[in-house]
């Protein structure tokens, strides 16, 4: 009982130093996380979940079988977690985006923007409490937001009476999921788990509509700037179970499945509106209340083998986005028309060691993966539908002879292909954007043998 309290009394003050990283990790990823016209709505653009070694195999985890790597994906790998160890994983992640769409009211010329960012992608532990029961804790991103954009009203209308109108549109933020789950592996072979999701993180989005040319004396306004911030506090649950039919010295096959609860996100969303005059600025519009977006309910399952040379595993996830939220129309009623819709993905992956214990080339101790992902973006825009896909590389790189701790690099390039090229806005011809990106990660595993664990005796 001493030892259990010890251990959960580490783990708090574990929790307690990786929390001010986490608040760093928020801090930056607010100021460069993505840029993407796709995170223009909702929650944005959705991270990729799991480590370096995950993201280098297409993003499968669900069902894999590791003693040696902290599993974000599904809490019951914490039961599996060796006595007296710790492990720890930290990673980063850097982004190049390119961005192609037609001209605005245009289907032939097009605009291309490309951007870089950076940003601190995981914080994560695992240790074990007692005998079959571990305890996980991780901070990851869960959706960014990135943009900046502008159009021109040309239309002899607006421009008779005002003059050139420029619409701009940017807007930042991120929402971070804290998770600290719970594994309990009754057998050998079966493993169950829980997780609390926290849902932490701040979002503002911005317009503002700017005249060029004012009529002196008019009274009119010169511009309009609305700031909307949305602030995001939520609690949910996770569920997890892990079953191995194969489990030997030789073999492991794994089949795993999650289920995240949705429900109400509800962020607190407050609305300001400044107008600026040919006198004065004034504030217009000023709202507070609560967004009506909820979290999918998610199901996620799969396998996956390995043996000493080789590992390879396939996730299916499903999310019910369509069925919890409603359609949603900008600028009251006119404007883009986003939907909701339900996401399939389909991950795979496959890894392979030469020779682990090849004391005399350190290249054949090294772990080389591929992977793939194909699925739907979660929101589809004036009916169009984007699908997204990914293809991953990477290699483990070991820190010592037969050590279990090592240095993780992921390579991903994507690509986000709308079903239509244009559609019609306000009765005018609008590009949707092709996105193609490619993203690296360096993560670092670090797995603490049992001398964090003993007690010493003096004499």
């Amino acid at each position: 009982m001493q030892a259990l309290k010890t251990r959960i009394f580490r783990a708090i003050i574990a929790i307690v130093l990786l929390l001010p990283m986490g608040a760093a990790a928020q801090n930056l990823q607010s100021s460069v996380n993505t840029y993407s016209p796709y995170s223009m709505y909702g929650m944005g653009e959705l991270a990729t979940q799991g480590n370096a070694i995950q993201r280098a195999m297409g993003g499968v985890g669900v069902a894999m079988y590791s003693t040696n790597m902290t599993n974000m994906l599904n809490p019951a790998a914490y039961g599996f977690t060796p006595r007296q160890s710790f492990l720890f994983n930290f990673g980063i992640e850097a982004g190049h985006y390119r961005n192609s769409q037609a001209k605005f009211g245009t289907s032939t010329s097009e605009v291309k923007t490309a951007y870089n960012s950076v940003n601190i992608h995981d914080i994560a532990f695992q240790m074990p409490l007692a005998k079959g029961l571990g305890l996980g804790f991780s901070l990851t991103p869960y959706s960014d937001v990135g943009y900046s954009m502008y159009n021109d009203d040309l239309s002899s209308g607006v421009a008779g009476n005002v003059g050139r109108v420029r619409y701009q549109y940017y807007g930042d933020g991120n929402v971070t999921d804290v998770k600290v789950g719970l594994g309990w592996a009754p057998f050998k072979k079966l493993s169950v788990g829980v997780s609390m999701i926290y849902y932490w993180g701040s979002i503002s989005r911005s317009y503002n509509a700017m005249v060029s040319d004012v009529i002196t004396g008019s009274g009119e306004y010169s511009s309009t700037v609305g700031t909307d911030t949305y602030d995001v506090s939520k609690i949910k649950a996770q569920f997890g179970v892990l079953y191995s039919p194969i489990l030997n010295n030789e073999r492991v096959l794994t089949i795993g499945a999650t289920y995240d609860i949705g429900g109400a996100l509800e962020p607190d969303m407050k609305k300001y509106v400044y107008v600026d005059n040919l006198l004065t600025s004034v504030v217009r519009e000023q709202t507070e209340k609560s967004l009506p977006l909820r979290l999918p309910n998610q199901l996620a399952a799969g396998f996956f083998y390995q043996d000493p040379k080789v590992r390879f595993g396939v996730d299916y996830v499903y999310q019910d986005w369509g069925s919890q939220n409603t359609d949603y129309m900008e600028s009251g009623g006119r404007g883009v028309h986003v939907s909701y819709t339900d996401t399939h993905t389909i991950k795979a992956g496959f890894e392979i060691i030469p020779r682990f214990s090849d004391v005399g080339n350190y290249l054949n101790r090294i772990s080389y993966r591929v992977g793939v992902r194909y699925g739907d973006y979660y929101q589809t825009f004036g009916g169009s539908t984007v699908q997204q896909y990914a293809i991953t590389a990477g290699l483990g790189l070991p820190i010592r002879l037969f050590g279990r701790s090592s240095v993780n690099i992921a390579f991903e390039y994507g690509h986000r292909n709308p079903a239509e090229n244009t559609i019609l806005v306000n009765d005018v011809k609008v590009g949707m954007v092709k996105q193609n990106y490619f993203k690296m990660s360096l993560g670092l595993t670090l797995f603490g043998e049992d001398k964090w664990f003993h007690r010493y005796k003096y004499e």
